[in-house]
Formats: C-alpha cells, structure tokens, sequence
C-alpha cells in the first residue's frame, strides 16, 4: 500500500529543439492562450463566450555553453528569412503519480519563431551566470 503521495518534480523533463536536446536547458514552458468573443444580447445578465482563436507561445531558459542564438541572428541578417523551429518539451517524472497514470507528457510545437530580445552579450560585476531567455510563438502543436 502506498502512503505518500508524488506529484510531478518539475525539474525531471527535456527540451529539443529540431531534434538536438538543449543539454543546458534550465526552464521550458508553453502556453496556450484562447482568443475569446464575449457578448451578451438583450435581456442577457450573463455574457456568452466562445473561442474565436489561439496563440501558442512559449520559453526557454538556458544556461549560455554555444554561440547558438548568435549564429541564428547572423543567419537571419545575411538572408532575411525568419528561422523557424519545431520545439519540444517533455516532462518524464517516473517516480510521479502522472506519469504512473498516464506516461510521459510531451508537448510539441512547430513553426516557432522566436521574439523578443535576445542577448547578444551580457556582462555584470556581480558575476552571475548567464541565463538566456529564449521567448517564442508557435504555429500549432502536433
């Protein structure tokens, strides 16, 4: 009989990009946010809503070991095609009660393009790390 309980330990999980793990992946998340109509006609006291669309967005948090993000800004100014990327996350807790119930849990977008800023060098006295946010929008998850 088991006693204790064991929710997911989000720190057991890969990250991919085209395939290749992120070996210095810190943090992963995507998001899925509804486009939504709300309105009400006459003698409603409610709204009704309805999905009209979606965005997928997303992060990865890396600690900075290749000059990746570099050579793909330098790709895109000698072109001025937009990279795009299939990107995956994988959360593989075996010791959770999920994964005990359902497996592993992979989401998979594709179609990423990156956005936001993207650090080209980061200096600080105070002698941290350095941690790249990587922000992107997908297309759609598969």
């Amino acid at each position: 009989m088991e006693y204790n309980k064991s929710p997911i330990s989000l720190r057991e999980g890969k990250v991919f990009i085209d395939g290749v793990e992120v070996m210095d992946s810190v943090k992963c998340n995507i998001k899925f946010t509804p486009e939504v109509w709300s309105g009400k006609q006459l003698g409603e006291k409610t709204p009704s809503s309805r999905y009209l669309g979606y965005t997928i967005t997303g992060s990865i948090t890396r600690r900075r070991s290749t000059p990746w993000l570099k050579e793909k800004i330098a790709a895109y100014i000698k072109t001025g095609k937009t990279p795009e990327f299939t990107i995956q996350g994988v959360m593989n807790d075996e010791n959770s009660d999920y994964y005990a119930a359902n497996g592993e849990d992979t989401c998979t977008c594709v179609g990423c393009v990156l956005t936001g800023d993207m650090n080209l060098i980061d200096l600080d006295s105070a002698g941290d790390v350095v941690d790249d946010v990587i922000n992107f929008n997908a297309k759609d998850i598969v």
